[in-house]
């Protein structure tokens, strides 16, 4: 699942980030108790994330065991669903384990490159990402989930097909990947290059 996504993001484990993924699509399309849910998380580069962020409240996730606070476990998924519905995001270490919770983001502005319409939440995450190592993932209200990686956007991933016209904000050339019902959206490099060679105009031979 989200092989175009995880092909734009090399620089962690696969696995780890394909979980966080998952988790993040559960969350964009259960909601919590009937209305939609937003938070966002940054995986990885975890102590300069740390370093450039603040809890909101006491930490809820404090002195747990590893074991307890890896994304893979389904006991810990359940408690991160509760605690999105809070202010502020999550800090997941590379290896995957969420370290805190409730966190406020405070990285530089105006670094990250944000599509006009993104929120707050999105900028934070994109700045957060331009200014660390760490990747970012958005869990939007409107249940599109968007990842920024060295604050750029490097995919969307939408829930529904009558979306794609109002909710996709990935600029250029963009290659689609169907997963189940979903539809994952990630730039197209190679198609926008080609694309960019057929607007040249024809040359001719010069004389020597």
């Amino acid at each position: 699942m989200f092989e175009s996504i995880l092909c734009e993001v090399t620089e962690y484990d696969p696995g780890v980030l394909e979980s966080m993924i998952g988790l993040a699509v559960e969350i964009a399309r259960e909601g919590r108790e009937g209305r939609r849910v937003g938070t966002l998380f940054m995986l990885g580069d975890e102590d300069a994330v740390l370093a450039r962020s603040r809890p909101l409240i006491l930490d809820p996730l404090l002195g747990h065991p590893e074991s307890s606070r890896h994304v893979t476990n389904l006991n810990l998924r359940g408690t991160i669903k509760e605690l999105a519905q809070l202010d502020g995001g999550f800090v997941v270490s590379r290896d995957g384990i969420v370290l805190s919770a409730c966190r406020y983001l405070d990285a530089a502005a105006a670094l990250g490159d944000v599509p006009l319409g993104l929120g707050s939440r999105h900028i934070a995450a994109a700045n957060m990402s331009a200014v660390t190592k760490a990747v970012g993932i958005v869990v939007s209200e409107s249940s599109v989930v968007r990842l920024f990686c060295h604050g750029q956007l490097v995919g969307e991933i939408i829930p529904e097909l009558w979306m794609m016209d109002h909710a996709a904000h990935l600029r250029g050339a963009v290659k689609k990947e169907q997963v189940g019902e979903l539809t994952v959206l990630t730039p197209n490099p190679r198609q926008a290059v080609t694309a960019k060679k057929d607007d040249q105009p024809l040359k001719y031979g010069t004389n020597a």
